[in-house]
């Protein structure tokens, strides 16, 4: 089995459920007391969340970067970010170590594709969803087309991310917010639903959406059980 090194706390409450999964799922393939591999290097998120409202993606580029090479001395034989958003810094992490890494959008788009899926909405956090490095990755490399909320609604989602989501907290009328942003984008064509953040799952559930939903942390970690167990 190959060691997995997830960067973590981004946020830590989406850490924990990362954990759960990769152990589940090696538990899943290979049955009786097996559990996942892995080392997790979870870093300080208040700094980084500070960071990411300044733009200085630079100084997030070298910070995540240090962790990926902490978990390559540990003995990691590849890297997961455990964060949609932090996959801006991919390239910057997979050049300056040297390390494998699985990108979250590859292994949402698989299961996209399977599901003959051409067209999805992206709820996620602000830079997941203006930005071009997550929705690029999907239509340059998948052939997959994204809509996005509109601003209003794409603040509302930020908002409750950083101030509720990340700090744990389930709201009911954060939920209903959420549903009525993902019905107008079904009416806008979206064949599914792309839950682009991790703490996304903790709150908006499959049985909660006729659509297909894609929560990219449960598809992020199944393809790094995949390919660890190889």
């Amino acid at each position: 089995m190959k060691t997995i090194g997830l960067i973590g706390g981004l946020s830590w409450e989406s850490s924990l459920e990362y954990y759960r999964l990769l152990n589940e799922g090696v538990k899943q393939k290979l049955g009786g007391l097996h559990s996942a591999q892995c080392l997790m290097y979870s870093v300080d998120f208040g700094p980084i969340e500070e960071l990411m409202r300044q733009g200085n993606w630079q100084q997030i580029d070298k910070l995540l970067v240090e962790a990926a090479l902490h978990l390559k001395r540990g003995g990691a034989d590849f890297i997961l970010i455990g964060s949609n958003t932090m996959h801006k810094s991919f390239d910057s992490i997979a050049e300056k170590t040297g390390m494998s890494l699985i990108h979250i959008a590859d292994a949402a788009a698989r299961e996209i594709k399977d599901r003959k899926i051409k067209k999805v909405g992206l709820l996620g956090t602000k830079f997941a969803m203006e930005g071009d490095f997550y929705r690029n990755r999907l239509k340059e490399e998948h052939g997959i087309e994204v809509i996005i909320p509109e601003e209003s609604a794409r603040e509302m989602i930020n908002t409750i991310i950083f101030q509720e989501l990340c700090a744990g907290i389930l709201s009911q009328d954060s939920k209903e917010k959420f549903l009525a942003i993902i019905n107008r984008l079904l009416l806008q064509g979206a064949e599914g639903i792309v839950l682009g953040c991790t703490e996304i799952p903790l709150l908006i559930k499959q049985a909660d959406v006729e659509a297909p939903v894609f929560d990219t942390m449960g598809l992020h970690a199944a393809a790094a059980v995949e390919y660890a167990i190889g």
